[in-house]
């Protein structure tokens, strides 16, 4: 008989890695010892949790099923041990599921200040500007961007996310400037996570026109749009908070400044079917509290200056791991 809770705390790891060697490193276990530990907790209970293949360790449908639910019930275990040492410390692993702009802009500035509070916890960030999947990547507690269409989630509201059209004077020399909607038609759109189809909707005066632009950029990533559009490539639709200093600087220019978008909603998500452990409900009011008490971000473009990139990197490095997704919002 294997020490059941070890195993299947090691199963959990190696489910969310996909990978023996990377679960190995987290528990300072070699990459035998964890194979030889699923295998005998494979043995155990009767059934293959895991294809191997030389690439990847993937879950068989029914180590999906398994780590669905021996996943509720660590968070139980989780959170009565919190409950039980009554001083309110956090500890373990926080995984956040974050868009690229939101987390470099929003998140990982905050983190310091989330961190001192709780020395003994530790942060692992999935960046990645499509949904991640909450259950199958064991992600804590997830920002999400829209309306949201996960009914097996528990949402709760931080914000408003202010969207804006920008274009490179560069571009915007090649032909007429636009001065209202329908002549962005004649326009090149930058297609991104902040417009997923092409048709946009502007606002002005309780008047809502929608107008149609067609593309031929499309990127992945937030920060890969706002560059596209600063080097000339088209029209981009972007979060203000992800072009601030492009704008401050004369980079790029707002595309008819009289016209809002409709803002984005920003809710922190949790799976269902289990309370948010302690320190995703921790983290959740900490970002409530430093930007929903505004409603919507960011507040201006007089606002003070965005990290730059020595900030957001010194910041990393205070955070416990990063993961960097590459699957592909605002």
């Amino acid at each position: 008989m294997t020490d059941l809770f070890g195993a299947i705390s090691l199963f959990v790891r190696v489910a969310r890695s996909g990978s023996f060697s990377q679960a190995g490193r987290e528990q300072g276990l070699s990459q035998p010892t964890v194979s030889r530990a699923i295998a005998a907790l494979e043995k155990d209970i009767g059934v293959s949790l895991f294809t191997r293949t030389p690439r990847a360790v993937v879950l068989t449908e029914a180590g999906a099923d398994y780590f669905s639910r021996v996943e509720s019930i660590l968070g139980a275990l989780d959170e009565a041990t919190h409950i039980v040492r009554g001083t309110g410390e956090l500890r373990g692993t926080l995984r956040l599921g974050l868009s690229s702009n939101f987390g470099l802009r929003e998140i990982i500035p905050r983190l310091p200040r989330f961190l001192e509070k709780h020395p003994e916890l530790h942060v692992t960030m999935l960046f990645d500007d499509e949904r991640q999947d909450l259950v199958t990547q064991g992600i804590d507690v997830a920002f999400r961007f829209g309306q949201l269409s996960d009914s097996t989630a528990v949402a709760r509201r931080i914000c408003s996310c202010t969207r804006v059209a920008v274009a490179a004077p560069s571009y915007l020399a090649k032909g007429a400037a636009p001065h209202v909607p329908a002549d962005l038609a004649s326009h090149t759109l930058v297609a991104g996570p902040a417009n997923a189809t092409p048709t946009l909707s502007f606002q002005q005066d309780g008047r809502l026109v929608s107008v149609r632009i067609p593309s031929r950029i499309t990127a992945s990533l937030t920060e890969a749009t706002v560059a596209s559009a600063v080097m000339g490539l088209g029209i981009a639709v972007t979060p203000l908070s992800a072009c601030m200093s492009e704008l401050a600087s004369g980079l790029l220019i707002r595309v008819l400044p009289d016209w809002q978008l409709p803002d984005v909603e920003v809710h922190a998500v949790y799976p269902a079917g289990r309370s948010a452990k302690p320190a995703a409900r921790a983290i959740i009011d900490f970002i409530a509290s430093e930007i929903g008490q505004h409603d919507s971000y960011p507040l201006s473009l007089t606002q003070p200056e965005q990290p730059t990139t020595e900030e957001l990197l010194s910041a990393i490095k205070r955070v416990g791991s990063v993961h960097l997704g590459h699957t592909a919002s605002c």
